[in-house]
């Protein structure tokens, strides 16, 4: 039982913590920049949220899944948006 309990808040917290970026997104659409914004540092957090989503698999543990899933796609997203800034500076 505290085992389940503590797999469910630490996914849902996992879930928030992986909405987090979509307050920088919000932020790089309102300035119109992706300037402070480090790709390379979101690149290596989406390889991590992708390893933990295939041992998530590998134990067919959805504390694991669930969470990573929404970071990668998130984190995913924020590094396009990013990219897209930056070539529109470039044009």
């Amino acid at each position: 039982m505290t085992t389940t309990m503590l797999a469910i808040v630490a996914s849902s917290w996992g879930i928030a913590m992986a909405l987090a970026p979509t307050l920088q997104i919000r932020h790089m659409i309102a300035l119109r920049s992706s300037a402070g914004i480090s790709i390379p540092y979101l690149a290596v957090l989406v390889f991590g949220f992708a390893l933990w989503f295939a041992y998530g698999v590998a134990l067919g543990n959805w504390a694991l899944i669930v969470p990573n899933t929404v970071a990668f796609v998130v984190g995913t997203t924020t590094i396009a948006v990013a990219r897209h800034y930056r070539r529109a500076v470039r044009a």
